[in-house]
């Protein structure tokens, strides 16, 4: 339904797709079970099935991937082959080209991602910076939001590791929990503001409120567990 939508199959060689909308599915040929709603989407696909896209220029790029639900404006707009794929939220995953099995929950989370794969982002901003970094799971509003290529980090809560750049395998959950952190490794925070202050330090522990909050760049290989333990000590 709308101007040139599914207007290159003739019902027989692509089925069970439904489009609605302007342009919707206009290249499609052979790809089956596709939704499209919204004008522009989906509108390069080509072979690609089992796709589904709700909202304004969603997926508008992609042409032969697979499994792909992107729902929101510009959602995923730019993907061209990345398959398995969720983006919910306004420029979810826009940036994506060819990443596959990401997951993007919020308003521009993992906006910038172009070929990573398997990661979750899910709030606000989440992993928003994150181009090439993979196997990394971001839950709550800003959390690994500057992260460009670290790997394998996990933050839950609002801005979780969120200065991390390029620092890979650390572990923050609580509030602001190693926000501070650029480049360092291997680091453990649990606990609200959690080595709050560690920025390029490396495999570092702290549970506990305020825990090692005041380590910085220097302290490496330091275990604080309990409330404000060790939360002067910076080196």
């Amino acid at each position: 339904v709308g101007g040139n939508a599914g207007n290159s199959f003739d019902g027989t060689n692509a089925t069970d797709n439904t489009l609605f909308g302007y342009d919707t599915g206009t290249a499609i040929t052979t790809g089956d079970k596709n939704t499209a709603v919204g004008s522009y989407t989906l509108d390069a696909v080509t072979t690609g099935g089992n796709n589904t896209a709700v909202g304004y220029n969603v997926l508008s790029t992609q042409t032969t991937a697979d499994g792909n639900t992107a729902v929101g404006y510009n959602a995923m707009a730019v993907n061209t082959t990345g398959a398995s794929n969720t983006a919910v939220g306004n420029l979810a995953l826009d940036a994506n080209t060819t990443g596959a099995s990401n997951v993007a929950v919020g308003h521009q989370a993992l906006t910038a991602n172009t070929t990573a794969n398997y990661n979750t982002g899910v709030g606000h901003d989440a992993l928003a910076a994150n181009t090439t970094g993979a196997h990394q799971v971001a839950l709550g509003a800003f959390a690994l939001d500057t992260n460009t290529t670290g790997g394998e980090n996990t933050g839950l809560g609002y801005n979780a590791l969120g200065g991390n750049t390029t620092g890979s395998n650390n572990t923050a959950t609580g509030y602001r929990a190693l926000d501070a952190n650029t480049t360092g490794a291997s680091n453990t925070a649990l606990g609200a503001d959690a080595l709050g202050a560690n920025t390029t330090a490396n495999n570092n522990t702290a549970v506990g409120y305020n825990a090692l909050t005041a380590a910085t760049s220097t302290g490496d290989r330091n275990t604080a567990v309990g409330s404000e333990a060790l939360e002067a000590a910076s080196t």
